[in-house]
């Protein structure tokens, strides 16, 4: 056997690809980011097809880095940014429009219209989820209805419709020469087309949409023992690796923090933030804003659920504090700036740059800075940045607790800004519960990883993954109950102020 697993992580602002051995270590990885394209306010979009390429190119220079081939891996595995929606000509594999992001609201009068008339319950239900923009199902129809042609083409079956990772895997398996049209459970469980129960394209809520069932991919366990495919020896491995292991991004980062048990949870610090607990084979269902959805599922065994609470802008909102603000030159700037005062000077910053996801499912939200005073810097806008991350993230575990029943002990954390050592502490100190950071933080390739190694042999079990997880460093709550009780109704106010501010179009 092989000595190597490979992932694909196709993430909303870069795509990189990684290497781990039999213990879970990162042998080698590349990344390259790609372009943001914000075409009007409100509007988020990328190139399928840099994406594509960028792809390719990580892939090879990953390989190279670790002094590797293709024939190094026993397989692949690939995780993506959830919800983010391409349709393209399986003949010949042209887009027919730009990938439309999660963060996007286009849809906002869709979403809005599916509420008025009832049929959002229909597909809370069913799906798990609120009709709101996030998801894929308005983004398609959106297509659908706005691109000149594809309504005709997807009826002749010429237009096909996959998150990235279907885009990924149908290119990495041969394209428009044999290209495999298929995706797994969790991904397929961020769509609004999906139902939870029976793990398949449900023929009422593809009809709320608008949206012919020959579009869709065939839907697989997450962790697939005969193979999604092979990838094609031309690029860009030059060798025929079976890819058996597919997970959205946040189902892989659980995953990857070996949240096999039910009221295991973890928090992953991306471009957005996204907390899952793991319900095991219980499908809950929120009451209190949260989505239910496939937290994965391995081989032939039964879906394991989750509850899960999305935020839109947490670690953007650093990126906008250095493109858009430019107060600072790099993320990791943010850290070195709001350490330079004591707290917030009593600013609150609420980043609802494309509305409030969860537990709120605001579309009409907006951005806002509160309570300024003359007093205020950028130093303050910085710490008032990183708290925000953290008021967010407490604002779901608040959701979720009141949903499950389940006081978190500790908060398993990962992704790119748990870097950030303050915010982390700002985190364990805005919760009152302890943060724990794995040694390997970027658990999301590492969770595509498992699952494909699962499916081949190369791990024998789950157990045997539990064994490969390490703290890196905890931090301890330090703030009183009376501060943080203080801070966080100064959050809930701050929140308000941004509610209304936008006209939802009706439809």
């Amino acid at each position: 056997m092989a000595d190597f697993i490979g992932a694909v992580d196709q993430g909303t602002t870069s795509t990189r690809f990684m290497i781990f051995d039999h213990g879970g270590n990162e042998v080698a990885k590349h990344q390259l980011e790609h372009e943001q394209i914000l075409p009007r306010s409100g509007w988020v979009e990328h190139d399928p097809v840099e994406i594509w390429e960028r792809t390719n190119s990580v892939m090879q220079n990953a390989l190279r880095n670790g002094g590797l081939s293709g024939t190094d891996l026993a397989a692949i595995g690939i995780t993506n940014q959830r919800e983010t929606t391409v349709v393209w000509d399986p003949r010949t594999g042209r887009p027919y429009y730009n990938a439309i992001v999660w963060q996007d609201t286009r849809t906002d009068a869709i979403a809005a219209h599916l509420e008025r008339s009832g049929r959002g319950d229909v597909i809370r239900r069913k799906a798990g989820l609120p009709p709101a923009t996030y998801f894929s199902g308005g983004k398609i129809q959106w297509i659908l209805e706005n691109v000149d042609g594809v309504r005709e083409a997807a009826e002749q079956g010429h237009a096909v419709f996959g998150n990235t990772d279907c885009w990924v895997l149908w290119n990495l398996t041969g394209g428009p020469d044999g290209g495999i049209h298929a995706t797994d459970v969790t991904n397929a469980s961020r769509t609004m087309l999906m139902d939870l129960e029976t793990l398949d394209w449900d023929d009422e809520l593809l009809g709320f949409f608008g949206i012919p069932r020959s579009m869709l991919p065939t839907i697989n366990p997450s962790s697939h023992r005969e193979a999604y495919g092979t990838t094609r020896t031309s690029r860009p491995l030059r060798a025929a690796v079976p890819i058996t292991g597919v997970l959205g991004d946040q189902h892989a980062a659980t995953v990857g923090q070996v949240c096999f048990s039910p009221g295991e949870a973890k928090n992953t610090y991306g471009t957005g933030n996204f907390l899952v607990l793991n319900t095991g084979t219980e499908l809950v269902r929120s009451q209190h804003g949260l989505l239910t959805t496939v937290a994965y599922q391995l081989g032939d065994s039964p879906p394991v659920y989750a509850l899960e609470g999305s935020i839109a802008v947490t670690g953007s909102a650093v990126q906008w504090l250095r493109d858009q603000m430019k107060i600072i030159k790099t993320a990791a700037e943010s850290e070195e700036l709001a350490r330079t005062v004591e707290d917030n000077g009593g600013m609150y910053f609420v980043p609802a740059f494309s509305g409030l996801f969860a537990p709120y499912w605001r579309s009409d939200a907006r951005g806002a800075i509160v309570g300024l005073a003359r007093y205020n810097d950028n130093a303050h806008l910085a710490r008032a940045t990183l708290e925000a991350i953290c008021y967010q993230s407490r604002d779901v575990v608040e959701a979720m607790e009141q949903d499950s029943s389940v006081h978190l002990d500790v908060l398993r954390v990962d992704g790119g800004v748990t870097a950030n050592d303050l915010c982390m502490q700002i985190q364990a100190d805005v919760l009152g519960v302890p943060v724990s950071r794995p040694v390997v933080a970027e658990t999301t390739a590492l969770g595509a990883a498992y699952a494909a190694g699962l499916a081949t042999g190369f791990w024998r079990d789950t157990d045997e993954l539990r064994t490969h997880w390490s703290e890196s460093r905890r931090w301890e709550p330090q703030w009183s109950e009376e501060k943080r009780a203080e801070g966080y109704a100064g959050w809930k106010m701050a929140v308000e102020r941004t509610l209304d501010w936008v006209k939802v179009p009706e439809s």
